[in-house]
C-alpha cells in the first residue's frame, strides 16, 4: 500500500501505528474524522486506512464498527499500541499557567483522575489529539495544553509538562488496517478472523452459533452487539475469533453461514495480541 489514510495528523496515535503496519512509512492522507477517512478510501484516494477499534479502558468504538460494516470494508491486519498520554504546551510554561486542556474526549476520559488535581484547568473536547498540538504551535497559544504522544510534542516543538498521565498505566488501543478488497492470505500464517452475523429471533439461536465456535475449536476473543438502525430492536453481532488451524475456521464458517440470517467475514489475519 502506497497511500494510507489516518484519522488526525502527523504525531497522532494513528500516525504511530501506521509505522507498525509497514516497514517503510507510506504517504499519509490526514483526515479530520473517521467518516471522512472512510469516504476517501471508498473514493479510491488511498490504498488503505488505519482505524482505532477498541481501547482497553474506554472499550469498543461502536461507530467505527458500524462504519466498517456499512461500507463493506475489510480488515487486513491489527496492531496494538501502548497509549501513553502526555500533557504538552508551548515552552516556558508550567501546569499552574495552563487554564485549558483541549483533546479528544476519549483522551480526556483516560486522564480524568490526573486533572481532578487541577480544578483550575478547563477540559475542552476536540476532534484529535495531535491536531490540538499543531494548533497550539501554529497559533502560539499560551495557557492552553494538549494531550498526546511524545511524537506530537517532538513534531510541534512543545514542552512536556507531565508524562504518562493516563489513569491506568496499562492502556492499549487496538487498531486495524482497512481496505476495499481482501488481499490473499496464507492459511499457515493467519490465526484470527473478524465476522458479523445476524440471527432469527428464536430461543437458543445465539447459544447454538456459539456452540459451533466451541465445537470447531475457535476461541471467541470478543463479541459485540450493535443495533440495526433500520430495524428497531434487532441486532447484529460482531465477533473476533482465534484458531489453531485454518481448516477448523473454514469448517465453522461453513456451518455458521447456514445458521445465520446474515453472515459475512470482515477479515482473516494474524493475531498480534499474543506476539
Amino acid at each position: 500500500m502506497k497511500k494510507i489514510a489516518i484519522q488526525g495528523v502527523r504525531g497522532s496515535f494513528h500516525h504511530i501505528v501506521s509505522h507498525k503496519f509497514f516497514k517503510e512509512e507510506p504517504e499519509l492522507l490526514e483526515c479530520d474524522s473517521f467518516d471522512l477517512m472512510v469516504k476517501k478510501l471508498n473514493q479510491g484516494e488511498c490504498d488503505g486506512a488505519v482505524m482505532a477499534l477498541e481501547n482497553s479502558i474506554a472499550g469498543s468504538i461502536l461507530p467505527n464498527h458500524a462504519l466498517i460494516d456499512s461500507n463493506d470494508l475489510l480488515i487486513q491486519g491489527e496492531r496494538y499500541l501502548d497509549i501513553q498520554m502526555n500533557m504538552m504546551a508551548l515552552p516556558g510554561q508550567t501546569i499552574a499557567d495552563i487554564t485549558e486542556v483541549h483533546s479528544h474526549p476519549i483522551a480526556l476520559l483516560q486522564c480524568k483522575l490526573f486533572f481532578d488535581q487541577y480544578p483550575h484547568i478547563k477540559l475542552v473536547e476536540a476532534d484529535d489529539t495531535a491536531d490540538v498540538a499543531r494548533d497550539i504551535k501554529n497559533k502560539k497559544i499560551k495557557k492552553r495544553a494538549a494531550i498526546g504522544s511524545l511524537l506530537a510534542a517532538e513534531i510541534f516543538d512543545l514542552h512536556i509538562l507531565a508524562k504518562s498521565i493516563q489513569t491506568i498505566a496499562t492502556n492499549q488501543t487496538r487498531f486495524v488496517l482497512l481496505s476495499k478488497t481482501l488481499s490473499e492470505h496464507n492459511p499457515l500464517q493467519v490465526n484470527k478472523a473478524s465476522f458479523k452475523f445476524e440471527l432469527n429471533h428464536q430461543r437458543g439461536s445465539l447459544a447454538s452459533i456459539l456452540n459451533v465456535m466451541s465445537d470447531c475449536n475457535l476461541n471467541l476473543t470478543k463479541i459485540q452487539s450493535l443495533p440495526k438502525i433500520d430495524t428497531p430492536w434487532t441486532y447484529g453481532f460482531f465477533a473476533d475469533v482465534t484458531f489453531d488451524t485454518y481448516q477448523n475456521f473454514e469448517k465453522a464458517i461453513a456451518i455458521m453461514k447456514l445458521m445465520a440470517k446474515v453472515f459475512k467475514v470482515m477479515g482473516v489475519y494474524q493475531n498480534q495480541r499474543d506476539l
